[in-house]
């Protein structure tokens, strides 16, 4: 599994007063330039349609390429649009859905024009809230059909759906791991996968390297979000912070499935003022610790002995050593 590590540019955007003396207005552009100075950090995701409303495709692949940063992909963001509140894909007026499908095609075409092949789909508007709201019928055959002539688009483009329980909606229409292989395997696109974030799978009552190796069995796993949090809302913590042997057990599997692509921290250091520079800094360096003790568990004969009898205790003790070393 390679070391390419992407972070979310939003986070870049702490202490902008001291880091941007005297200046008014903050670009996605100088957010980047931002994330450059991080070491070992070098990709960068960018949100549809939000951070390319100052600048253009050509420009802002002209400075990544300055700055020696990979575009890693893009992620559609409905939210912008308060039109899309009732739902993007799954709005009960068909023209709304009209424009957020097309939206996200200007979106897929953007992306290709930086030379990008990486679309994820958030669909947290997609949902309800209340018994008797909606057809749940026809709301799966809206987002269905909308995912599929979305992924029909560019079949050169792989487009992952990133599932999370609910948030902005009380219910997310594509909540958990097993609804949306469902949806998968309903649209039938190969360009069709799945991207995990840990925390949403930690609060949707899901082990992440469960759903990781589902995603890779059943589907594609185009994209992993690494974060932390209490698996009761999206926290957003720093990588370790709260769940050290489920990352690692993440990890372990990520290696196993031939995961190829890059690790993304979804992590929001801007909800308390972190150092946004130095938090990314200490995500790197826990997973690169991480890592190396998954590649020293990966093939590790006990281990797998200890997996194929499901015996929890030997297998904590081999796990723990990994992490802690020996005695």
């Amino acid at each position: 599994m390679p070391g390419r590590y992407a972070a979310r540019l939003n986070a870049f955007k702490i202490g902008a007063g001291a880091y941007w003396p005297g200046r008014n207005r903050i670009t996605a552009l100088d957010l980047a330039e931002r994330a450059a100075t991080v070491d070992g950090l070098d990709a960068v995701d960018l949100n549809f349609p939000d951070h390319l409303v100052d600048t253009t495709p050509a420009e802002f692949k002209d400075r990544l390429a300055t700055l020696g940063l990979a575009l890693n992909g893009f992620a559609m963001r409905y939210y912008t649009n308060p039109g899309y509140k009732r739902g993007a894909f799954t709005h009960p007026d068909p023209t709304v859905r009209r424009a957020a499908i097309d939206e996200t095609k200007r979106g897929i075409d953007a992306m290709r024009a930086m030379g990008g092949s990486l679309m994820t789909l958030w669909l947290g508007q997609d949902g309800f809230d209340t018994p008797f709201q909606a057809d749940y019928g026809r709301l799966w055959d809206d987002e269905v059909a909308a995912i599929a002539e979305v992924a029909a688009h560019d079949r050169d483009v792989d487009v992952a759906i990133e599932y999370k329980p609910n948030e902005p909606r009380a219910f997310a229409l594509l909540s958990d791991i097993g609804t949306t292989l469902l949806a998968i395997r309903d649209v039938g696109a190969p360009n069709l996968g799945v991207t995990i974030d840990f925390a949403h799978v930690l609060y949707a009552d899901e082990m992440p390297a469960m759903a990781a190796a589902l995603a890779a069995k059943h589907a594609r796993l185009l994209g992993v979000h690494l974060n932390d949090g209490y698996a009761k809302r999206d926290d957003g913590l720093m990588v370790g912070a709260v769940h050290t042997v489920q990352t690692l057990e993440l990890l372990v599997t990520l290696d196993r499935i031939g995961y190829d692509g890059a690790i993304y921290f979804d992590t929001f250091p801007d909800l308390v003022g972190l150092d946004p520079c130095a938090e990314a800094a200490a995500n790197i360096e826990t997973v690169e610790l991480l890592r190396a003790a998954a590649a020293r568990l990966k093939d590790d004969p006990a281990l797998a002995t200890a997996i194929a009898a499901q015996d929890a205790v030997s297998a904590h003790r081999l796990v723990q050593r990994a992490i802690l070393g020996p005695r």
